[in-house]
């Protein structure tokens, strides 16, 4: 009989599985008070892993807000043939579904605390299907001539606001956050008409 302890093996799911835990606990309890022992038990797996995957606490910050900004590329690649509408739909809607990632991302809390900044290409890369749209847009002649990035930050600044109130629950208390972001979206889509 062979005594030899198994290796323990490290894979996607596992990391997947501490990404989303460290942002449900990050947006939870704030990152000073997460240790990477509370990560590992609410993963149900052991330190050891975590340090095997990311080397630290700092590196496994960076992984989770780089894995948002990943995810939420990828939901805006897939709603592109929608459009810029399609594009603004798809923002909050993601947002709505990954309310402590949106958070975790946006809301500068992480980088007051330790150093973890999105890598630059995810944040980017984030950004390249509304630049896209924009572009498209305007050489179809249905949105204004002006650089594209700036349209696109101007655009991307309308709906991150409006959102971001809304995870805030900021506003009246019976607000209808839906209406009043597709009201932006169609104020939005009459301002940088052509």
């Amino acid at each position: 009989m062979d005594s030899m302890a198994r290796p323990v093996v490290h894979n996607d799911s596992l990391r997947q599985d501490l990404l989303a835990v460290t942002a449900d606990l990050v947006d939870r309890d704030g990152p000073a008070r997460v240790n990477l022992r509370d990560v590992a038990a609410a993963a149900g797996t052991s330190t050891t892993a975590v340090y095997s995957l990311f080397g630290g606490k700092s590196q496994l910050l960076t992984a989770v807000v780089d894995d948002g900004f990943r995810s939420f590329r990828d939901s805006q690649v897939a709603a592109a043939p929608g459009g810029l509408r399609g594009l603004g739909a798809a923002y909050r809607t993601w947002a709505l579904e990954h309310r402590a990632l949106y958070r975790l991302m946006f809301g500068g809390a992480l980088a007051a605390y330790v150093d973890c900044q999105p890598s630059p290409d995810a944040a980017t890369d984030a950004m390249e299907p509304l630049m896209e749209a924009v572009a498209s847009a305007q050489s179809a002649g249905t949105v204004l001539q002006a650089p594209v990035e700036m349209v696109a930050v101007a655009i991307w600044g309308q709906v991150h606001g409006l959102v971001s109130l809304e995870l805030a629950q900021v506003g009246p208390p019976d607000a209808d956050w839906a209406a009043a972001y597709n009201a932006a979206l169609d104020a939005v889509a009459r301002g940088w008409a052509a």
